[in-house]
């Protein structure tokens, strides 16, 4: 199947086969296409949490509004974003970038500018800006999954800061965003299974400005 015909073979699937697991090798290259997603900067202001525990996602189900598919999928991943950006974790990435690339005078510059860049913001801009970057990286696990004929189910409706504190997430600088079901759709007793995918046309969602 070809890249454009996976995605129309996927949609967000709302019941899981349990008995069916997503190998370990295709979700090591889900993981790895969310990895290697761009962000603004290269900075990857987000964290990628696999769920498996069986205690810990019905705890967050009852925080995700008791969706079955946080507990029926496979695998779930939660998207947590930076709660902030600092020294603390940009330099990190700097560090990186420095052993990779070498260090340079135009690379501490280029620390120093983004430094001073996000202390001029508040806390709460930046974690705004690291979530958009965190929807990036779920995009491109989305696409993967559908490459793999992995079956997915993003969300968004569930209570932050309840996972938060069920992951311990405010002690890691981090906060949740969003969420990522993996596995294979059951035969029966998903509502959307066989309904045709809907989306908007070209004509009303693409505009040539010419």
């Amino acid at each position: 199947m070809s890249f454009l015909s996976n995605l129309n073979w996927r949609y967000a699937t709302k019941k899981y086969d349990t008995s069916k697991k997503v190998p370990q090798d295709k979700l090591e290259q889900i993981l790895e296409a969310i990895r290697m997603a761009p962000s603004s900067n290269g900075f990857q202001p987000y964290d990628v949490l696999v769920i498996t525990n069986p205690e810990v996602r019905e705890k967050l189900k009852a925080a995700a509004f008791n969706q079955p598919q946080v507990t029926e999928a496979s695998h779930v991943l939660v998207f947590a974003a930076w709660d902030n950006i600092h020294e603390g974790n940009l330099g990190k990435v700097f560090d990186t970038m420095a052993e990779v690339r070498g260090a340079s005078d135009a690379l501490n510059d280029r620390r120093k500018s983004s430094l001073e860049t996000f202390a001029g913001k508040s806390a709460e801009q930046n974690f705004a800006h690291a979530a958009q970057q965190a929807f990036i990286g779920l995009g491109f696990g989305l696409a993967a999954a559908a490459e793999l004929q992995v079956d997915s189910s993003p969300m968004g409706g569930f209570n932050p800061a309840q996972f938060d504190e069920i992951l311990g997430l405010k002690a890691k600088g981090l906060r949740s965003v969003a969420i990522l079901g993996l596995g294979y759709r059951a035969a029966e007793g998903d509502w959307l299974v066989n309904l045709k995918k809907v989306r908007r046309s070209k004509e009303a969602m693409i505009h040539f400005v010419k």
